[in-house]
């Protein structure tokens, strides 16, 4: 059976790092009802890439489909984009498709997976939203690091056979920085390292200097303050970026308001699922359709009735680790 024909004109492109493939699948002037395939290879450099365009509007393509392939579908898809009708698909979602072996190569079997229409195209975000993408996916990644050097930290500790993080669920809060800025200048002992503690953590007194008792030595608070050091300056970065961010979401505030009420989410997260959506819910047919995006669609996998496991796709990683943080602060709230 044939397929179905959508676009009369499509283009594949099968791209690498050093080079990409183009084919062109238009129709044969020489045999009516059959297709022409054009290909031709291209550099990854801005100039080869305009030299791509140029060759695909002389073509005259009513469609082009690339693989997301790593990131190097980035500066050819932003180059092209303003100018042609643009598909860029996920390779989970073609290998399904027959057929795909009978084609002369990746190039054309993209061509004729566009022209048929059985290629859908993924959500590529403008270049405001992936400017924000790139600051908020960042500075969760800053704020991973700070949060990676605190448990080194609280093992730089354990070496010293002192507990204080069992007493205090934050070491590196305003009372554990005092304890251990007092450490690092020399004191030693529990009962006065314990009397430096603020507001609630003063009931922990007792607790603490059991807990401060351990063989804090020259080398622990040298470490202790590269550890220190080193969160200081990620916490700085990250106030950093808020800035920057808040400068971008001047537009936004009144949709950050209203997503920082639903339960389990606040400010920061707010911010993330502007980042990642691009902020229109039109882009998603339905609400099921955001969901299934994201990745947090269950798996279905029957079989003459019998329901069996399935995963979830991939989706967003990053609002799937977001969404799933909000359920459990509103689960334990």
């Amino acid at each position: 059976m044939k397929d179905e024909v959508i676009y009369l004109r499509s283009a594949g492109v099968d791209l690498g790092k050093r080079f990409l493939l183009a084919c062109t699948r238009t129709p044969s002037p020489a045999r009516p009802g059959s297709w022409s395939l054009e290909t031709e290879r291209f550099g990854t450099t801005q100039s080869e890439i305009r030299w791509l365009l140029a060759w695909l509007v002389a073509a005259r393509v009513e469609v082009v489909v690339m693989e997301a392939t790593s990131d190097y579908w980035r500066s050819v898809y932003y180059m092209l984009q303003p100018h042609l009708h643009l598909m860029l698909v996920n390779p989970a979602h073609l290998k399904g498709i027959r057929g795909r072996k009978t084609d002369p190569s990746d190039a054309a079997f993209l061509a004729r997976a566009g022209a048929s229409g059985m290629a859908m195209g993924s959500f590529v975000p403008d270049r405001a939203i992936r400017e924000l993408r790139d600051l908020t996916r960042r500075r969760t990644e800053i704020v991973r690091a700070a949060g990676q050097e605190a448990q080194r930290l609280e093992k730089e500790l354990e070496d010293t056979g002192m507990k204080l993080s069992s007493v205090l669920s934050n070491v590196v809060g305003a009372s554990g920085r005092a304890i251990l800025e007092a450490l690092i200048a020399g004191e030693r002992d529990p009962g006065e390292l314990a009397d430096l503690t603020y507001g609630k953590a003063r009931n922990k007194i007792p607790a603490l200097i059991e807990a401060l008792d351990g063989e804090f030595t020259e080398h622990h608070a040298f470490m202790v303050r590269h550890y220190l050091d080193q969160i200081d300056q990620l916490n700085a970065l990250v106030t950093t970026f808020d800035t920057r961010i808040a400068v971008l979401l001047t537009e936004r505030e009144q949709d950050l308001e209203a997503l920082a009420t639903i339960p389990g989410t606040g400010r920061l997260a707010a911010e993330i699922i502007v980042a990642e959506t691009g902020g229109d819910m039109t882009r998603f047919d339905t609400a099921h359709h955001l969901a299934s995006w994201i990745g947090v669609c269950p798996g279905q996998n029957e079989s003459a009735g019998v329901n069996k496991s399935g995963r979830t796709r991939p989706g967003n990683s990053n609002l799937k680790r977001l969404l799933g943080t909000a359920g459990v602060c509103r689960t334990i709230g």
